[in-house]
């Protein structure tokens, strides 16, 4: 079998499940090289994962035959440099989400990848997960009836607590919805299909976050983005949905995702993970049941878009996870905030149709 061999950029702290599934669970994938800008970080990844070549820059990576598909790992204002540069390169690109710090950083990357024939997508992959699979199907067969309306709730006192390095969620292309959006969604035009309009407010309640993690406890940072954001949504299919991002907040529960239909309401996992679970609440039961999974991929699968993509790409077929999907769940989040801005409705211009479920008769790690 003829793997597909990736070349990544960034080996920060997301590259460690990465690395972790491309060689251990994806069977049709492999890392042939790493470079990053920190090059010991770079190194060590070299070595605790037998990669092959460690590149000195991203253009000597991109300049190599043997890269058959660029994995874009940077911090997401960089997301556009180094994925602008892959498409010019030659290169199909999949990387970490957002697509792109802004929508004019998107456009340009999905006019780059249409003109060069190229494949353009990216992070989330948890709606390819067993939680949300098993719930697409729950609805696309009817056991919460006519969808009408969703409730997302993503809420948090941010992440300085705990990661090592916090600063860049509140600068260009940081804050909660940027970060923690695109799961939630990614989950809902997966399960009720595309956004037609949205509204916004939002807004940054402190100018300063104090780090209180190590190596950089008791640093100051300057907030650049809105770290309060609330949403109204229109789907296509004509229901209506709310979501409300915040790292300001103390509160208990951080994930929240309902969908509520004509005949009952299904409360999904964490879009965050790839599993459970899934409760259904349908007026004859009186209460919530859980219901079991139907799919694979229940653990923590990261890379298993990129996996799909891989395959895709080799077969001829459309992505799960391509940029027809990312550039909308961009547009959608960064709509919220023009919406807030100039105080209207704002319609949104891109248009997503749902690909095909994931399969549940498949080897774990080879993809359709």
């Amino acid at each position: 079998m003829e793997k597909t061999r990736i070349g990544i950029v960034g080996v920060g702290d997301i590259s460690g499940i990465y690395l972790e599934n491309i060689t251990k669970l994806f069977q049709e994938i492999e890392v042939i090289g790493v470079c990053d800008l920190v090059r010991e970080k770079a190194e060590r990844a070299v070595e605790k994962y037998k990669i092959p070549k460690l590149y000195n820059d991203m253009y000597e990576l991109f300049a190599d035959d043997e890269v058959d598909l660029v994995l874009n790992l940077t911090r997401p204002y960089e997301h556009f440099g180094v994925s602008s540069e892959a498409l010019k390169a030659g290169k199909p690109v999949y990387s970490e989400k957002p697509l792109a710090a802004t929508l004019e950083e998107g456009k340009e990357l999905v006019r780059l990848a249409e003109e060069k024939g190229l494949f353009l997508g990216g992070a989330p992959d948890t709606f390819l997960g067993a939680g949300i699979q098993t719930c697409r199907k729950l609805i696309d067969g009817g056991f919460i009836g006519e969808p009408v309306g969703a409730a997302a709730f993503m809420i948090c006192r941010g992440h300085e607590s705990w990661h090592p390095d916090p600063a860049f969620y509140y600068k260009h292309g940081g804050g909660p919805m940027m970060d923690m959006g695109p799961y939630y969604i990614t989950a809902l035009i997966n399960l009720l299909g595309g956004v037609k309009t949205v509204a916004g407010m939002t807004k940054a309640s402190f100018p300063t976050r104090t780090i209180t993690s190590e190596p950089l406890n008791g640093t100051l940072v300057d907030v650049e983005v809105p770290t309060y954001v609330t949403g109204l949504m229109q789907f296509e299919n004509g229901a209506t949905g709310t979501i409300f991002t915040t790292f300001d907040v103390h509160y208990d529960t951080q994930a929240r995702l309902e969908i509520y239909g004509s005949k009952g309401t299904l409360i999904v996992p964490d879009p965050n993970c790839f599993g459970g679970p899934i409760r259904l609440l349908r007026p004859e039961q009186g209460e919530y049941k859980e219901m079991p999974l139907l799919f694979p991929y229940q653990e923590n699968s990261r890379g298993l878009g990129l996996a799909d993509a891989a395959k895709a790409i080799a077969e001829g077929r459309d992505p799960r996870a391509g940029y027809q999907q990312t550039y909308h769940v961009l547009e959608v989040m960064q709509s919220f905030q023009k919406s807030s801005e100039e105080g209207r409705f704002v319609e949104i211009e891109s248009k997503f149709e749902r690909k095909a479920p994931m399969r549940d008769d498949l080897l774990k790690g080879v993809l359709d």
